[in-house]
């Protein structure tokens, strides 16, 4: 229950192996990515392979899903979705970005994001996020959803379910000539109703060829994020709500992002493309 002790750092397994026939991002090998310098806006043919790597993280991520119980650990989910996503000719974006160790991000409980699988075990009454992104045909498709483990308590369940909501009402929120702000002003609004921290300083991110572009995707109403929305433009919502503080603490390892506070948080996430009259969801299974 929410009740349970918070989480320790567990024993990382070897790094997988992807083939060497299968297309790699450019940072790979690398301490950091190339910075982004083309279009927010991409082109047709962009987009249709955006589906394509979408469609796959979102496969991937439901195969790991299917295995979430108590007793299996999260290394165990990350060596699922990182065969799925081999298997069918992408590389696991994550692996190798900036120095990360595995093949998708498993934040349990109180992790708010970033959380790199290892020997922990999953227990039951626990809620867990698992992140995955794919690449493929050159381009990124990333998203993430929140499960539940066994026999979860209300106030975890209500957590997960209004977080979903929430990602659900930004979508809906956009449309071309509006400002990204608006995303953000949405996804408060609806945190607030129930007294719910919003994430503040991790945020939705502009995707294409690059992993993350350079667009900020805030959570919040943030009056910096005036950038205008447009037609073609791909990026991610992805909300983090708290059932407490938004602040956070971070592990030595440099990823795992705890809450301060130690309650449970819980998040969603779809890549988009703007469309003429709103947004068409690109991580579709």
């Amino acid at each position: 229950m929410s009740g349970q002790s918070t989480l320790v750092p567990g024993e990382l397994s070897p790094t997988r192996t992807v083939p060497g026939n299968i297309r790699r991002p450019e940072y790979v090998g690398r301490p950091a990515p190339t910075p982004y310098t083309g279009p927010e806006r991409q082109s047709p043919e962009t987009i249709e392979a955006m589906r394509t790597a979408g469609r796959i993280a979102a496969q991937a991520m439901a195969a790991a899903a299917e295995a979430i119980a108590p007793g299996v650990t999260t290394d165990e989910l990350d060596r699922i979705a990182h065969a799925y996503m081999v298997d069918h000719g992408a590389y696991p974006s994550t692996l190798g970005y900036r120095g990360f160790p595995k093949s998708l991000c498993t934040s349990v409980n109180e992790v708010i994001c970033h959380g790199i699988p290892d020997s922990t075990v999953l227990r039951d009454g626990d809620i867990i996020n698992l992140d995955v992104t794919a690449y493929i045909g050159g381009v990124h498709g990333d998203n993430n959803a929140t499960y539940l483990v066994g026999d979860v308590d209300e106030e975890s369940w209500l957590l997960v379910e209004r977080t979903r909501e929430s990602l659900n009402r930004a979508i809906k929120a956009v449309r071309p000539g509006r400002q990204i702000n608006v995303i953000g002003r949405v996804i408060e609004s609806y945190a607030k109703r129930f007294g719910y921290g919003v994430v503040r300083d991790f945020t939705g991110h502009g995707i294409n060829t690059s992993f993350h572009s350079g667009l900020i995707i805030p959570h919040y109403d943030s009056p910096d994020a005036t950038t205008v929305i447009e037609p073609g433009m791909t990026f991610t919502i992805e909300p983090m709500l708290t059932l407490g503080t938004h602040t956070y603490d971070m592990w030595d390892d440099g990823w795992t992002v705890v809450t301060k506070d130690r309650r449970r948080t819980a998040q969603f996430e779809h890549t988009l493309v703007v469309t003429d009259s709103g947004a068409e969801i690109l991580t579709l299974p």
